[in-house]
């Protein structure tokens, strides 16, 4: 699940901060209808037997008003099958400071979902449980193996120890305005380009091109860990290698952090903080006033509804001369209370939710996220929206969660993206911005 404030696209230091796989802040198409039988929302008695009977957990998440009724959902069709008393804590501002409030006052509930910057803080205060063991063992639904590989980010210590299961991801893919290509006179659209392996950065400038001669904005780029990384990355380049950042010192990442640069001197690309008040990423998208936006799969239940709107998805344009390169996926995971009376319920809530009938159930119905485990990807299909909705599935199968050698050190990626900010804004030489953003790395992780 993903952030977003009502009908803008989120702020990226609060994205950062609830960096959540799906949790978007939109509305879910289909959160009035849960699966399997669900109980009325709001019911969290469970029935009179079970093997979780009488067993009383708490568990808490951020989301909007549509988000969490298909979570509260889930938990009473969770009571109704293992006859427990679980009660869903919905959190909807300010997650984070009032999650460490309650941990150290000891109020916190059983489980409850971390963003990346938080998970760390967590993993050294010892506030969460090592689920290493718990999540290999018969009681387990959602067994290492049957996850993503690149999902993991900072959930996982390099000592291979599991602090927290991804809820379900949401790979960074292209989204585009077909009438807005059109009229610009574009004749085979992204998508189709990317089919015969013709998705490139040529191909991309050429629309971009195209698109601002007609008045219109091509790209809109934000500046947080997603938009910004991924054309590194997806040009073969290295952002981090290990606990060392390195993309002030790898050719093709810097190549990428200069195509920014180049196409917003060229007004191609529109950074996203230079946009006046209430013109969001998605708003322009919406009005037809901006060819392409970045994002993951949360934009869709919005999107959807919009009279008349054409759009489509497409894979991370390269410049590699592959289809697809490594693509920044936001993840949010689901930790629990090292403090919990109930550990035992607590795990077979926690891997229930993650499971694989637990991430259909939550993100069926044009649900804003994608799953983090194999075999569910029905949900993605569903309704064959977007049509090129197989770009999703193809990045996160060679994509990645932030590194946790940059989530680990707080504060560190506010400040990469404080720096970046100036350059976006002001213009400057990226050689030397890339520089100071290694000298800021070395400060705060002391080598």
């Amino acid at each position: 699940m993903s952030t977003k404030n009502d009908s803008t696209i989120i702020s990226r230091r609060r994205f950062l901060r609830t960096a959540g796989a799906g949790l978007a802040g939109v509305t879910l198409a289909a959160c009035g209808s849960g699966g399997g039988g669900a109980q009325p929302a709001g019911q969290a008695g469970g029935t009179t037997g079970g093997p979780l009977a009488g067993a009383s957990i708490k568990w808490s998440s951020w989301g909007n008003p549509g988000e969490t009724q298909r979570l509260k959902e889930f938990t009473d069709d969770f009571n109704q099958r293992t006859g427990a008393q679980s009660q869903f804590i919905p959190v909807p501002s300010d997650y984070e400071p009032k999650l460490l409030t309650q941990l150290s006052g000891g109020t916190a509930p059983d489980a409850f979902y971390s963003g990346d910057p938080t998970l760390s803080k967590l993993i050294q205060s010892k506030g969460i449980i090592e689920l290493t063991e718990l999540v290999k063992g018969s009681a387990s639904k959602s067994k290492p193996e049957y996850f993503f590989e690149g999902l993991w980010g900072p959930a996982r210590t390099a000592d291979g120890k599991i602090w927290g299961m991804p809820v379900d991801c949401n790979p960074m893919v292209i989204w585009y305005n077909k009438k807005v290509l059109q009229d610009a006179g574009a004749t085979t659209m992204p998508a189709d380009l990317a089919k015969d392996n013709k998705w490139t950065w040529e191909a991309f400038s050429t629309m971009l091109d195209q698109v601002v001669a007609k008045g219109k904005r091509g790209f809109i780029q934000e500046n947080w860990f997603g938009p910004i990384f991924a054309w590194a990355t997806t040009n073969g380049g290295k952002v981090w290698d290990g606990e060392n950042f390195v993309a002030h010192e790898d050719a093709k990442a810097k190549e990428g952090f200069k195509f920014i640069q180049d196409h917003l001197n060229a007004k191609t690309f529109t950074y996203s903080g230079s946009l006046p008040k209430g013109q969001g990423m998605d708003a322009m998208f919406l009005s037809e006033q901006a060819a392409f936006i970045a994002a993951g799969r949360w934009l869709l239940p919005v999107f959807k509804k919009a009279a008349n709107l054409q759009f489509d998805i497409v894979t991370w344009p390269t410049n590699t001369g592959k289809q697809n390169e490594p693509i920044p996926i936001p993840t949010a995971y689901l930790v629990q209370n090292a403090k919990t009376p109930n550990p035992d319920a607590t795990f077979a809530f926690l891997t229930d939710f993650v499971s694989k009938d637990g991430q259909i159930f939550r993100l069926k119905g044009g649900g804003n996220a994608i799953p983090s485990i194999k075999g569910a990807d029905d949900v993605v299909s569903e309704g064959n929206l977007p049509a090129n909705w197989k770009a999703l599935t193809d990045a996160r199968e060679v994509g990645y969660a932030i590194w946790p050698a940059q989530a680990n050190v707080p504060g560190l990626s506010d400040d990469i993206f404080k720096t970046l900010d100036e350059v976006w804004l002001k213009g400057g030489d990226m050689d030397a911005t890339l520089q100071k953003i290694a000298g800021i790395v070395k400060t705060k992780k002391g080598q």
